[in-house]
């Protein structure tokens, strides 16, 4: 009986090392000398070296002078007084919900105000409700919008948009698109 007692102890603490130590330090390892910019959040960072937010979570913009990206289910903006509260997710509205069908319906009122002609990914928000990608066809849309609010050539914007365009991963897999935050960052340094 002693015995078995003292070979699942050692058994325990074995597993502990391995689960609890060797395993996240080989994984952290990893993760920082292979792909240290997304292990580490994908943090945009500007000029003064401030981090001003992530490659990966979508910005609310609604000016006139930025390009709009996907509606957001959740608030991406926290006001200066507020905890971060690391909320994620879509309204769980089935398509044949009528809160569903009010929503996409005003924010297509919005977009037909702009003089932009409303598509999905300017409709619809993504699963998680923090995409900051929109195809480029729905970014090509808005260049004369923005082009009119910062005084610039509609041909400056779209090779701005082909810059800022990721394609198909693995060449094969998914759509291309544009990530909004960076393109708006660059639209900002032009």
């Amino acid at each position: 009986m002693i015995q078995e007692i003292a070979t699942s102890i050692r058994t325990t603490v074995f597993l502990w090392l391995l689960t609890a130590l060797i395993y996240p330090l080989l994984i952290f390892m990893i993760g920082q000398g292979l792909f240290p910019i997304q292990a580490n959040g994908s943090l945009i960072v500007n000029n003064q070296g401030q981090v001003i937010g992530s490659s990966l979570i979508g910005q609310a913009f609604s000016s006139e002078d930025y390009f709009w990206g996907r509606p957001s289910a959740v608030n991406y903006s926290i006001s200066e007084d507020a905890a971060p509260t690391g909320l994620s997710g879509a309204t769980n509205l089935a398509p044949s919900n009528p809160d569903l069908f009010a929503l996409v319906k005003e924010r297509a009122e919005i977009l037909r105000a702009a003089d932009l002609e409303p598509t999905a990914d300017l409709l619809y928000s993504s699963g998680s409700g923090l995409d900051p990608h929109i195809s480029p066809t729905s970014a090509i849309a808005q260049i004369d919008r923005i082009a009119a609010a910062r005084n610039l050539s509609p041909d400056d914007l779209e090779i701005l948009i082909e810059q800022n365009t990721e394609g198909r991963f693995l060449g094969i897999f998914g759509e291309p698109a544009v990530n909004t935050v960076t393109l708006n960052l660059a639209l900002d340094q032009l």
